[in-house]
């Protein structure tokens, strides 16, 4: 005798409804303001409400479209987004997905970066930082950690590793400088030792189903996704407009030395070298953001980071605290409209940052739904992921350094931000616990220090 399906197995053999434009602006608007836990918890967080609650998307399209995001320079959930929205609903779908997952983050590190920069010397927020600072130093070696443990699966792996750091911390090359080399080394070795440069892993199989998906293995590419070459002509053309447009405006404004126009140029860079995630390109950043341009402080930009971590959206957001506190300090629009000269560069870079990762979609997106196999020539981003390692634990040095010492060697050795630093790498490398979590229960505990600190 055969049983009946119960409700819930019924909800899934039932092709999911058609989504609107404006249903998925809502889905894309809520993604924005819950995409905590950096690229992975993003990535997840979509694939639990995309492939398994929601069915818009079967597994393996979705695993596919990852694995086409991870290839390209930029944050990968955000490029992932802007793809599924892309392929939903045309290139505005694409637009607003990408767009929603960044203004929320936006406007929040625009609140906060004028709090911490205006109110910052207060007891309050003083003590909240020092605690958070060590916290932020643990949270980096975390990162060189993760990504270590799943890039340097062999000794060529990593040599560059080690070599990326020889080269950023003794010989101070600049980051795209090590990044050429990497891929160039990766190009190289894929071909004369192709075992030792194969990509560690598609991001799981693709061989689970949670039901028949709105857009399933078999559906066939719609329309506005085939290639045409006249398509991705007009998509190319109209980036390149898009960000020579407001570049040549603020040359013409300001000059090309002005800060406006240097922190377009600049970060449309930073854009292109984000291979490996965020914390990658957080060094080049900050070679020219702290040491060459001198926009802010290197605890400024720890406390960036700070930020950065417990805002949603991507990580590489921490460009917008880059550029409010650059014009804010520097009262780019006169003392009178500090704030305002803050808010226009937190936005105009990150309208620099993002464009390029609207465009590789936009204009990529064609040619990747044109095969569903797996992609090529991955050998050089094999090789860039490694020397990434090397560059993190530069930085993670770094951060210690001006924690630890916060006034150079010859200062006296900060014990408490030492024991803060080591709880808060147990916490997260031992216990597992969320950066969010930690970041919490540090700033507490650097509050309480402080405040005990003031009444001894």
């Amino acid at each position: 005798m055969t049983h009946p399906a119960s409700r819930q197995e019924q909800a899934q053999l039932a092709a999911p409804p058609s989504v609107s434009f404006w249903q998925a602006f809502l889905f894309w608007l809520k993604l924005g303001f819950i995409s905590f836990g950096g690229p992975a918890g993003q990535i997840s967080i979509m694939h639990q409400e995309l492939v398994e609650n929601r069915r818009w998307i079967s597994e393996r399209r979705f695993l596919h479209a990852l694995n086409y995001c991870m290839l390209l320079p930029g944050p990968e959930a955000q490029q992932l987004a802007t793809y599924i929205g892309w392929l939903m609903h045309r290139s505005w779908g694409g637009i607003v997905a990408g767009a929603l997952f960044v203004l929320p983050s936006l406007v929040i590190l625009i609140v906060l970066s004028w709090i911490y920069i205006a109110f910052g010397e207060l007891p309050l927020v003083a003590g909240l930082f020092y605690g958070i600072k060590p916290a932020v130093t643990a949270i980096v070696v975390q990162a060189a950690h993760r990504i270590g443990s799943r890039a340097l699966k062999n000794g060529w792996l990593w040599g560059i590793a080690a070599a990326s750091f020889v080269a950023i911390f003794a010989l101070q090359l600049p980051f795209p400088a090590i990044v050429a080399a990497a891929a160039l080394i990766g190009y190289i070795g894929g071909r004369i030792a192709p075992d030792k440069f194969r990509a560690g892993g598609d991001h799981g199989k693709a061989d689970q189903s949670f039901g028949p998906a709105l857009i399933d293995d078999g559906t066939p590419t719609p329309e506005h996704a085939r290639f045409r070459a006249s398509r991705l002509a007009l998509v190319v053309v109209a980036g390149v407009a898009l960000w020579a447009l407001p570049l040549g405006l603020l040359t013409l404004q300001f000059g090309w030395s002005h800060a406006y126009t240097q922190m377009g140029w600049f970060f449309t860079k930073a854009a292109l070298m984000t291979f490996g995630g965020a914390y990658a390109v957080l060094p080049y950043v900050y070679q020219g953001a702290v040491s060459h341009y001198g926009w802010l402080t290197p605890t400024q930009m720890i406390d960036g980071l700070a930020l950065g971590e417990t805002t949603p959206g991507p990580l590489i957001m921490v460009v917008a605290f880059v550029g409010f506190v650059g014009a804010y300090v520097k009262a780019l629009f006169g003392p009178d409209a500090a704030f305002l000269a803050g808010a226009f560069a937190a936005c105009l870079v990150t309208w620099f940052t993002f464009l390029p990762s609207f465009v590789f979609i936009l204009a990529g997106g064609p040619l990747v739904e044109a095969t569903h196999d797996d992609l090529k020539f991955t050998a050089p981003l094999t090789a860039i992921t490694a020397a990434v390692v090397g560059v993190i634990v530069n930085l993670a040095l770094f951060f210690g350094y001006h924690v630890l010492w916060p006034r150079g060697f010859s200062g006296t050795f900060d014990w408490a931000s030492a024991l803060i630093a080591i709880a808060a790498a147990v916490a997260l490398l031992r216990f597992k616990r969320t950066v969010i979590e930690v970041l919490a229960a540090s700033a507490a505990i650097g509050l309480l220090i402080r405040l005990l600190s003031t009444q001894g």
